[in-house]
């Protein structure tokens, strides 16, 4: 199942990649939380509707609710895909990128095995991968001091 939701999601990226943008574009208002070459090789995508696999085997080991449930971003690898409607919401940015460095740290399959984990033992609200990234969301936008993301979030795993 993991290869399938890997070519998936290669398949995905790539057939959204000429409008793909640089996550370059935060340097500023991420700066002290975003190392600039992170930003540098992050990418978002503005859609019309958030693109997730939806595979029988994904419903049948209990995913379906998740599949199903309205979010306003997802990230796959580098690239994180954005809700037109929620293309200025610097929080929800802030909050894809967490998963962007998720994703580095734990390789795709790790992350994949992970996530999966984590949303059929604990529910979409109560997965640690998805607290880290909503209390980093949080800090930054109740004003926190900047803290280097990528290394927090590596101390936390």
């Amino acid at each position: 199942m993991i290869n399938r939701i890997e070519e998936w999601i290669d398949s995905t990226n790539t057939k959204y990649q000429s409008q793909r943008k640089s996550c370059s574009v935060f340097n500023s208002p991420f700066s002290g939380f975003y190392p600039e070459r992170f930003l540098d090789d992050s990418y978002f995508v503005v859609v019309d509707n958030i693109p997730k696999p939806d595979f029988p085997e994904l419903r049948e080991v209990g995913l379906g609710d998740f599949i199903d449930m309205k979010v306003n971003g997802v990230t796959y690898k580098n690239t994180y895909y954005v809700d037109k409607d929620c293309a200025d919401d610097m929080r929800l940015h802030f909050h894809e990128l967490v998963h962007v460095v998720q994703w580095r740290l734990l390789g795709v399959r790790g992350f994949i095995n992970r996530y999966v984990s984590e949303i059929q033992s604990h529910g979409y609200d109560e997965a640690p991968l998805e607290l880290m990234a909503y209390s980093l969301d949080r800090h930054y936008y109740q004003g926190g001091k900047p803290i280097d993301v990528p290394s927090y979030v590596q101390s936390k795993m």
